[in-house]
């Protein structure tokens, strides 16, 4: 092949993931728009023009049908969507980076054992009464979710500097750390009594109902400030891909860098598991699904991630609220279903000449 050929083929290809990328931003705001009009008597176009109209700072009589509907979308559904669209990003983004540093599909942002003791702190604070912090009630579970996910983080951290920091190691040392904290759960939760086994219970499976505009801008700080990070750091994500050895004989000092995407990862799921709870597949799936249909490019990868993960909560919370008739059922249960068979789908699609990852 020309230069000139190789350099048409390269903005061929560029404009193709963009498109892909557009087209799901599309979607995204699609979905949206219907999640919103889901379980109410306001209709899709209707729903749309509320929302354009709130943008726009429309003001409506009080209490009329109007304000009704814009009081409605904007302080009981918006909310919920909102933090499942920011957490949904934020997974995927840890995802993407997860599977780019460990060199393996599978690595997901709860792999360092994470979501173990996130999981640890809210069942310690909902059923022993226990708080690291000030903070009652709602936030005082969020806090002690954040402060006990930061746990694992620090210990495999810790551990990698005397064990080495490679691939396999962290994996091990994170699931290893995960059957610890999930074994002192489970020791928690048969101690209690049914009401508060069945609070602890839905946290842990996760869940955005209940969400307030109030917890949206210290997940949406994190998760904004993160992907910043990963969007610049891409290109080290994609000598990462090639292996160590390659990645180090380019230049890269592979452990400082390693390190220091752990320590913001750790964070990231942090804070979004402190208000979410555990809501797995989305950080394994998304990066998948974005490398299949736009290549393994970090730099293009991550925004696609970021739209499919939020795209997927959104998706999981319509259903989550158009089964309310059977009684609550949290996003995380419907993500798993709806996980699960993409993630399947896509191992068995897998080929030799276009893989996964």
């Amino acid at each position: 092949m020309t230069e000139q050929s190789i350099k048409t083929e390269y903005r061929r290809e560029i404009i193709r993931r963009t498109v892909f990328i557009s087209v799901f931003l599309c979607i995204l705001f699609a979905a949206v728009v219907l999640s919103c009009s889901i379980g109410t008597d306001i209709g899709f176009s209707r729903t749309y023009e509320v929302i354009i109209d709130h943008i726009m700072g429309t003001t409506y009589p009080l209490r009329s049908t109007e304000w009704w509907e814009d009081y409605y979308i904007w302080n009981n559904v918006m909310p919920c969507i909102a933090l499942g669209m920011i957490g949904g990003a934020g997974l995927a983004v840890g995802g993407t980076v997860m599977q780019s540093l460990m060199g393996n599909p599978l690595a997901d942002p709860y792999t360092t054992g994470i979501s173990s003791g996130a999981c640890l702190g809210a069942v310690t604070a909902i059923i022993v009464g226990l708080s690291l912090s000030s903070a009652t009630g709602e936030y005082g579970i969020m806090t002690n979710a954040f402060i006990f996910a930061l746990i694992p983080a620090i210990i495999v951290i810790w551990l990698t500097r005397y064990v080495g920091n490679s691939p396999s190691t962290m994996i091990l040392i994170g699931t290893a750390i995960s059957y610890f904290f999930n074994a002192m759960v489970t020791f928690l939760m048969i101690t209690t009594d049914t009401d508060t086994l069945q609070a602890a219970f839905i946290w842990q499976i996760g869940s955005v109902s209940g969400a307030s505009w109030g917890d949206i801008p210290a997940v949406l700080a994190i998760v904004a400030a993160s992907s910043f990070f990963v969007q610049i750091a891409s290109r080290k994500l994609n000598l990462m891909m090639l292996g160590e050895n390659n990645a180090k004989s380019l230049g890269l000092n592979v452990e400082q860098f390693r390190m220091v995407c752990l320590i913001l990862l750790s964070v990231l799921v942090a804070v979004i598991v402190s208000h979410t709870g555990i809501i797995g597949f989305v950080g394994l799936v998304s990066p998948h699904i974005a490398r299949f249909m736009i290549g393994s490019d970090n730099r293009f990868v991550t925004p696609a991630a970021m739209i499919l993960g939020a795209l997927l909560l959104v998706l999981a919370d319509m259903v989550s609220r158009s089964l309310s008739s059977m009684g609550t059922v949290p996003i995380g249960v419907v993500m798993a279903f709806i996980g699960s068979p993409i993630f399947l789908y896509l191992v068995i699609r897998q080929k030799s000449s276009r893989e996964i990852f």
